[in-house]
C-alpha cells in the first residue's frame, strides 16, 4: 500500500509537515513492517532530538539516550535502524547513510 503523502524515490517524506503517527504507520507498512509502541517511542524520541539539535542523531548517541545497545536496535529493525527511524519519522535521511 502506498503512503497517502508525497515521498521521494526511497520513501522519505518530501514535506516533513506531512508527518503524523498514521503516516509513520503507512510508511512502515510500505516497507512490510508493523510499528509497535516501542518503535513509535524510538520515532518520537528521534523527532524530539532532531527538533532540539537540528540533526539526526548518530546511532551510537541515539542508542545510549534510549538505554539500548546498537545491537538491540539492529535486532529490532534488522537493517539500518536510524535510516528506518528517520524514514518512518518523517526526518531527513541520516548523514553517512547510503
Amino acid at each position: 500500500m502506498a503512503p497517502s503523502v508525497a515521498v521521494d524515490g526511497e520513501g522519505f517524506l518530501l514535506d516533513r509537515d506531512d508527518w503524523s503517527e498514521q503516516v509513520a504507520t503507512e510508511l512502515a507498512q510500505a516497507d512490510s513492517f508493523a510499528l509497535d509502541e516501542k518503535i513509535m517511542h524510538f520515532i518520537r524520541e528521534a523527532r524530539a532530538m532532531y527538533e532540539e539539535d537540528g540533526v539526526v542523531p548518530p546511532i551510537r548517541i541515539f542508542a545510549k539516550k534510549m538505554g539500548v545497545s546498537t545491537k538491540e536496535l539492529y535486532d529490532i529493525f534488522k537493517k539500518g535502524p536510524m535510516k528506518l527511524i528517520c524514514k518512518w519519522g518523517g526526518l531527513p535521511k541520516p548523514t553517512g547513510c547510503v
